[in-house]
């Protein structure tokens, strides 16, 4: 069993795959965070992101896994440091790697191919499990996922205005969507979910009810809706 869920910045999607998977007691991939990793190697070398071979090299090498409580980085924790600003910024560019979705793409479809997961991205839906049988596709208004990105960013002591995250997440968009690989946008077959006024647990709970009202090949442990 794969379960996608795509969706720009700040739309809830990592929470929402986070709880979810938990609800359907399965593995929960965080895409994002492997391109932050990817992004914060970068840095750490001093490379430009512009360099697209240097920075394919430095994908090629790194190791990722992904263990529960986090991911590692050539054997290091890296999970508290790839939620800085600059990495977040960096992210988008080096997601536009041709070399460096590719390498990523083959780690999470060996990871898919292992067990079932509930995996949240950009492209999950439309590039790396085209044939998922439940699909999401998650959005919110940008104002709703400034406040909660800000929200986020002053949780972790990294205060900025409501502006700058708003013009941060217009750029991310920017990039996500008009990028010549993989760009971000639902597959054709998603449900698209509009979380502006609900709560995660709202959402978790739609998700459920969506997929125990069309799943026949869930186990028949899937939680019922209560």
């Amino acid at each position: 069993m794969i379960i996608t869920i795509d969706g720009p910045a700040g739309s809830g999607k990592s929470t929402v795959a986070r709880k979810l998977a938990e609800r359907l007691a399965v593995r929960f991939l965080d895409t994002g965070a492997m391109y932050r990793a990817i992004a914060f190697a970068v840095l750490q070398a001093h490379v430009h992101p512009d360099d697209e071979q240097a920075v394919a090299d430095i994908a090629e090498n790194c190791r990722i896994e992904l263990p529960d409580d986090g991911i590692l980085l050539n054997g290091i924790n890296v999970s508290t440091a790839i939620r800085q600003p600059e990495v977040t910024t960096l992210a988008s560019i080096v997601a536009a790697n041709p070399a460096v979705r590719k390498r990523l793409v083959a780690m999470q479809q060996a990871i898919g191919a292992a067990g079932a997961i509930v995996t949240e991205g950009r492209d999950q839906g439309t590039i790396v499990f085209p044939n998922a049988p439940h699909k999401f596709f998650l959005t919110a208004s940008l104002a709703a996922r400034a406040a909660r990105r800000q929200a986020e960013l002053q949780k972790k002591s990294l205060p900025q205005s409501l502006e700058e995250v708003m013009d941060q997440i217009r750029l991310r968009d920017q990039r996500d969507e008009q990028r010549e690989t993989a760009p971000m946008k639902p597959a054709a077959d998603a449900v698209i979910v509009d979380t502006s006024a609900l709560s995660i647990d709202e959402v978790v709970q739609l998700l459920l009810d969506r997929i125990n009202a069309n799943s026949a090949s869930l186990p028949a442990s899937l939680p019922a809706s209560p």
